[in-house]
């Protein structure tokens, strides 16, 4: 509650300083355009009159902005630095200037001081105020660090009763516990006395069911050693087989490649001695004409080649290369070259 009154005095003051300067604020700006909007209706073409009141405004609008701003940083205790200093300055001078200009090129001065009561006292109270209301947080700041230090002196104070009450009422909790433990130590060393004697008895049951059960173990784990030493022999013997079958299947595979191999290596000897041979002189029987086409088909040779080595004409050579690109008649072909 005292806080609360100690905090009412700048919470006032704070709301009669802001009520304060925007009057001041206001009614700046009001005489600032009545002043300043026949100057620049003056100074302006006739078809853009109508644009005099804009410089008044922006000008005051930048000091609307100035103004707001600052209260705003001074409640939350900051500094905006360098530029809003030149802006402030500079919106009041620019004020200044220009409600003065008129009289001041009308070598009036009684109206210079007159028109720049309201811009100076503007500019005045833009300082002042800012002054005012970084005091006024400082104050505020004070007060409600001391209310926060003495909360926290009351909950200090507070917790700490609570955690006597605590001790004490721990204590009481502890001494009927360690009585009634030294009870149940009690009847639970007369039980243990109990169950160790049992506990012996049934030891010993245990050991001597272990010893038969031990000896049973090993007769029944020695003939299952026997039984899985037969049971490895009967494995390797069925592996060796095993291995050595497969050895004579690899066997029999690879005498059967080699035979291939050769197979087809005679039948490439024999094609190229086909083809060696040269352009028969005559026309060459037909079986070994036919020898000669498959070799020089299987070679890749042009039909007219192949007619030239059997002696036989173009016709029947191509009819006996449309016979070679038939699978089952190239392999009988190769078949006999490899025969011969």
């Amino acid at each position: 509650m005292n806080g609360v009154q100690a905090c009412s005095p700048t919470r006032s003051a704070e709301r009669a300083l802001s009520v304060g300067t925007w009057l001041i604020v206001g009614g700046a700006m009001l005489y600032s355009i009545l002043t300043v909007t026949p100057l620049m209706a003056a100074h302006t073409p006739a078809r853009w009159q109508w644009t005099a009141p804009i410089l008044p405004l922006v000008v005051d609008a930048a000091v609307v902005i100035v103004v707001k701003l600052d209260d705003v940083l001074a409640r939350m205790g900051g500094r905006g630095g360098g530029w809003p200093v030149t802006l402030r300055w500079m919106t009041g001078l620019m004020t200044l200037a220009l409600n003065t200009a008129d009289a001041a090129l009308a070598k009036d001065l009684v109206g210079v001081a007159v028109h720049a009561v309201a811009p100076l006292l503007l500019i005045v109270t833009a300082e002042t105020s800012l002054v005012y209301r970084r005091a006024l947080a400082a104050a505020q700041a004070a007060i409600e660090a001391e209310q926060r230090t003495e909360r926290e002196r009351a909950e200090r104070v507070a917790r700490e009763r609570a955690a006597q009450a605590r001790a004490e009422a721990r204590e009481e909790r502890e001494y009927a516990a360690r009585l009634a433990r030294e009870q149940r130590e009690h009847e639970a060393q007369l039980a243990r006395e109990a169950a160790a004697r049992e506990e012996r008895r049934l030891r010993e049951e245990r050991e001597e069911r272990a010893r038969a059960a031990a000896a049973e173990r090993e007769m029944r784990e020695r003939r299952e050693r026997e039984r899985e030493q037969r049971e490895r022999e009967r494995e390797r013997l069925a592996h060796e087989t095993a291995e050595r079958a497969a050895r004579e299947r690899h066997a029999a595979q690879e005498a059967a490649a080699r035979e291939q191999r050769e197979r087809r290596e005679r039948a490439k000897r024999d094609r190229a001695a086909l083809l060696e041979r040269g352009p028969a002189q005559g026309k060459l029987p037909e079986p070994e004409a036919r020898r000669i086409v498959s070799a020089a088909f299987a070679a890749g040779l042009p039909v007219r080649a192949a007619a030239e080595l059997c002696g036989w004409s173009v016709g029947w050579v191509s009819a006996r290369y449309a016979e070679q690109r038939q699978p089952h008649t190239g392999v009988r072909a190769d078949l006999a070259i490899a025969s011969r």
